[in-house]
């Protein structure tokens, strides 16, 4: 009798070590604003990573793939029946975090005899002036973080951090044209996704090596390495909610050829 709470906290401790695990495969998401809106990014072997949820609200997901597709249709119902309920303005991010996604994730994640959800979820919320723009990201317990001006989920909150911490970096962004906006979004993406690989092999070796190795930002040589050997077989995902765009819809994917326009030079110009 005494042993079951133990026996819980030991099963949860269980699975998040098994989850992390997942995430290390997984691809980085980030979204930051810009001048004209918010842009979402993220590198994938081509199944979607990025989706439209209402008129000014957009997902990025990263972990199993049937996981993020259940989820997502959940939030598209429930945006639905609040917008037709309610009113539009009452589909909010903040809304379907706390009352939708969150509470969901928390309980397959507590239930232990039942899978959890392998995933992560950042939703992006156009707001009508770039201040009330609004970032959520959900993590595979259900905690949930609410920040402004730049989101990201990654394999660990370490790597997230890591992330956000490029981003705020670049002052001023918030004011800046799409194809910068998407340059320093590509950067730390890359910056996310060579800190997974680190994490991978050092979790690979550490019974080996049970002392942890130091670690340094990596260069922009490095980045740009990392880069091109990624895209080399994955492709860049991209996708913006525009503030002036027409209608009420504000998401827009960014396809190929425009995508093409906004890569930095030694990506357009890979030899050199």
């Amino acid at each position: 009798m005494f042993e079951e709470p133990y026996r819980w906290v030991e099963a949860v401790g269980n699975r998040r070590q098994y989850l992390d695990e997942q995430f290390q495969q997984g691809s980085p998401v980030v979204a930051l604003a810009y001048a004209e809106g918010i842009l979402l990014l993220t590198v994938s072997r081509g199944t979607p990573k990025l989706y439209e949820i209402y008129d000014r609200i957009g997902l990025g997901g990263m972990g199993h793939p049937a996981d993020l597709e259940k989820l997502r249709f959940n939030l598209l119902e429930m945006a639905h029946v609040e917008g037709f309920n309610r009113s539009p303005s009452d589909v909010t991010g903040s809304r379907m975090v706390k009352y939708g996604l969150a509470p969901v994730i928390k309980q397959a994640f507590e239930e232990v005899y039942k899978a959890p959800f392998i995933v992560k979820i950042l939703l992006a919320e156009l707001g009508t002036k770039a201040e009330r723009d609004a970032f959520l990201t959900i993590n595979y317990d259900g905690t949930f973080d609410e920040s402004k001006g730049c989101a990201a989920i990654a394999s660990t909150p370490a790597i997230q951090a890591d992330i956000i911490g490029s981003l705020r970096k670049k002052a001023g962004l918030e004011a800046t044209s799409l194809t910068v906006a998407a340059d320093v979004a590509l950067r730390a993406w890359a910056i996310g996704s060579l800190a997974q690989r680190l994490e991978k092999e050092e979790t690979e070796d550490r019974k080996e090596s049970p002392t942890p190795s130091s670690t340094s930002s990596p260069d922009a040589a490095a980045i740009e390495s990392h880069l091109r050997e990624t895209l080399a077989d994955k492709i860049i995902e991209c996708a913006v909610l525009e503030r002036t765009a027409p209608g009420s819809s504000k998401y827009r994917p960014i396809k190929s050829d425009e995508l093409k326009r906004l890569l930095p030079t030694f990506l357009k110009n890979p030899t050199q």
